[in-house]
């Protein structure tokens, strides 16, 4: 797997009897009314990175916040992509979507220039996080407005640096009937220029702009009002790409009784299921005990984009957003868990104005985000989401298994003998007896964020008490080992690995151990290049630690590269000593 999170694999030492809530007792012939299910497929729709598929999309945040974010948060966390906001240059503006109303196909935005662009592109990279970017190719700028973009380019309502007259729709009126196909698909949308993406011309040029973005190292669009572009002009622009084989995934926001439909665009890449977002805000509404039955009648599983919360359903009211609290950290980790689509989760700002931008935004910049201001809503940073990022990699296409609800507001499933989950949709503290799958032994609740320890006894069962509007979910990448402190906790591990590297690179050992930097790369150990290409150096563990690390590479500005592959594994023998020999990954 990836990546594990510093918490999802501490270590305790000689807590047996002391653990704090939900310490799960061992439960000897305990039953659950549960039926294993049949079909629920485990497919996902987004190119599994090193075994990692969720998304996460930090809405707003500029160049150099989103690449800091790579290397402390993302990466380490096993994220798969970072989605990020339009990078092309657009009108000038503090409102959010300014962004979304281009006027050149240039990187050059409010939230960073191309070097800042191509900078934060290859730190994702690096970090082990692909990128994939918010792309608007349906319009340009509204009509009837004209002045300088964020990055000087002058444009009126049909002269933009790249595009005159001939390249927008004839029809110059709004979309007026959403029941009438043409309409939505050649006329304005909200007042934007609409493009006339049949012409050769303007497909050529759309092309040319994500190729661009491709070879800075971006591995995947998120394709912006795709409804409203017809979904063959969408295959013939994919298809003049040089890089025609990139992810996309599209935006279409399906609603009953309209023409234009998700499944229209596979042809050309996947496409969010917002549906499933509706579903999610309904149930944790009403009563969770429906989610059983959230894939049917929607998109399959291995074409659909997932997610609790965006930009646009956030401000509309048509799904969940960080205001719903608890419940919205719940139907995180029901998305996380279950295996349907390719979950994305958003990240973005506190508001009460439905047009506001991002904290500080000037007409021409955003700051960098700043998690501890209480204005940024940072999801990723929540034990409870970072825990579920990890428990999604390690469980992967496991089927669910031991389905069971209480016909209201209280569920419970597995993934096979990989994870288990249990949510508490109600406002009381819930206790039972649960069945899994899962080998007998000690696990961590990753949703916790406690060091709570579940005991799986041998026939599969354990007891936990979930809090009010709680979760618990514990799988086999997680075990909690518990061992008493030797008498001599003394020990030295020797480090020896050998990794070329260019000047200015250092390299360290990081690893789930606070010896080790809990996997932060600006705490790990740095090694010795006295033996080049050989590096070597001496860590203090306590005998019988058991650990997980990486070798990573940092230069002096503190650009950090991660090695391939799964964690390592080691264990310190009982004398106190232990010898690891390596060779980088590449």
């Amino acid at each position: 797997m990836g990546l594990s999170s510093s918490r999802t694999t501490s270590k305790l030492w000689g807590r047996r009897g002391k653990l704090s809530r939900r310490l799960a007792s061992v439960a000897a012939g305990a039953a659950l009314l549960a039926t294993p299910l049949v079909g629920v497929p485990a497919q996902a729709a987004t190119p599994a990175n090193d075994g990692k598929d969720v998304v996460l999309n930090l809405f707003q945040w500029n160049w150099n916040s989103v690449a800091d974010e790579c290397t402390s948060t993302i990466g380490p966390a096993g994220y798969g992509y970072v989605q990020v906001s339009p990078p092309a240059e657009h009108v000038q503006g503090t409102q959010w979507w300014t962004s979304y109303q281009p006027v050149k196909y240039q990187v050059d935005s409010k939230l960073g220039n191309r070097a800042e662009f191509s900078n934060m592109v290859q730190t994702c990279n690096n970090a082990g996080v692909k990128v994939i970017a918010d792309a608007v190719v349906n319009h340009m700028a509204g009509a009837g407005k004209s002045g300088s973009g964020t990055a000087g380019s002058y444009f009126s309502e049909d002269n933009f640096p790249e595009f005159g007259y001939n390249d927008f729709n004839d029809c110059r009126t709004n979309i007026s009937n959403y029941q009438d196909r043409w309409q939505v698909q050649h006329c304005r949308l909200v007042g934007l220029q609409d493009l006339k993406t049949s012409s050769a011309y303007v497909q050529q040029k759309i092309a040319d702009y994500l190729d661009d973005l491709v070879s800075l190292g971006v591995s995947g669009f998120r394709i912006d009002a795709s409804k409203h572009v017809p979904a063959t002009d969408l295959e013939q622009i994919k298809n003049r790409m040089q890089n025609s084989d990139v992810y996309w995934v599209h935006e279409v926001i399906g609603a009953a009784g309209e023409p234009i439909t998700e499944d229209e665009f596979l042809g050309s890449g996947d496409s969010h299921e917002f549906d499933y977002a509706r579903q999610l805000k309904h149930d944790f509404d009403a009563q969770i005990a429906n989610l059983r039955f959230i894939g049917d009648g929607k998109l399959p599983s291995d074409r659909a984009g997932v997610f609790v919360s965006n930009h646009d359903t956030e401000r509309n009211g048509e799904s969940m957003s960080y205001k719903w609290g608890a419940k919205y950290l719940l139907a995180n980790t029901f998305m996380l868990a279950w295996p349907y689509g390719s979950p994305t989760v958003y990240s973005g700002y506190t508001f009460t104005d439905f047009d506001a931008g991002a904290p500080g935004a000037t007409q021409n910049s955003v700051p960098n985000a700043d998690c501890d201001s209480g204005q940024w809503t940072c999801e990723q940073r929540q034990e409870e989401i970072t825990g579920m990022v990890g428990f999604n990699n390690t469980v992967g296409d496991a089927p669910v298994t031991r389905w069971w609800d209480d016909g209201s507001n209280q569920i419970a499933f597995g993934r096979g003998d990989k994870g288990f989950v249990a949510i508490n949709n109600t406002g009381s503290a819930t206790t039972r007896t649960y069945t899994t799958d899962l080998p007998a032994g000690s696990y961590f609740d990753v949703v916790a964020g406690d060091n709570t320890v579940v005991e799986v006894a041998s026939d599969g069962t354990f007891t936990a008490t979930l809090p009010a509007y709680g979760a618990l979910a514990v799988h086999v990448g997680a075990p909690a080992v518990i061992v008493d402190p030797p008498e001599d906790p003394s020990g030295q591990t020797s480090v020896s690995v050998t990794a070329e590297t260019t000047w200015g690179q250092n390299v360290r050992i990081v690893g789930n151990n606070v010896a080790l930097g809990n996997w932060d790369p600006s705490a790990a150990v740095e090694l010795s290049p006295t033996n080049y290409p050989n590096w070597t150096g001496t860590v203090d563990l306590p005998a019988g630690t058991q650990f997980e690390y990486k070798y990573v590479k940092i230069d002096g500005s503190g650009n950090v590269v991660w090695e391939s592959g799964a964690n390592r594994t080691a264990t310190v023998d009982a004398s106190g000593s232990l010898a690891l020999n390596d060779s980088w990954r590449n």
